[in-house]
Parts: C-alpha cells; structure tokens; sequence
C-alpha cells in the first residue's frame, strides 16, 4: 500500500494522539483511513440530498400511500 506522510503542528497530533488511545485505534493510519471514510461517506450522502432536491416530486406520502405499500408487501410475500 503507498504511503503518504503529513506534517502537523504539535497541538494536532496531540488531538490525534488523544484520538488514538481514546477510540483504540490501532494506529495513526487506521485513524486516518477512517476519518477519509467518514468524509466519503459525508460527500455521498450531499450527493443524494442534492440530487433528491433537483428531482421531480415524488407521490405524496399519505396513510393512502403508506396502505398502498402494506398490500403490496403482503402480495409480495403471499399474505
């Protein structure tokens, strides 16, 4: 796996030390990685919610509409 190296000031790599030894991170890249997957995560979700936002409206969700999903469930799995 390549490497990269990351200069920090001493007040943060005391925060990520702390980080390490309170959420038992193995090690500084473990935390890393997992902070990178979290943003990933982050960017992902805003892209949904953005694209939900630009998208045509969708049925009104209504006791009719939620009725509607129950007895296509039920038919679905024979009830």
């Amino acid at each position: 796996m390549p490497t990269m190296n990351v200069s920090l000031p001493e007040s943060l790599r005391a925060f990520v030390d702390d980080q390490i030894a309170q959420r038992r991170y193995g090690t500084t890249s473990e935390y890393i990685r997992d902070l990178i997957r979290r943003d990933q995560d982050r960017q992902h979700l805003r892209d949904l919610l953005l694209a939900g936002a630009a998208s045509e409206p969708g049925p009104v969700a209504d006791d009719r509409y939620f009725d509607d999903l129950r007895d296509e469930v039920d038919t679905a799995s024979g009830g």
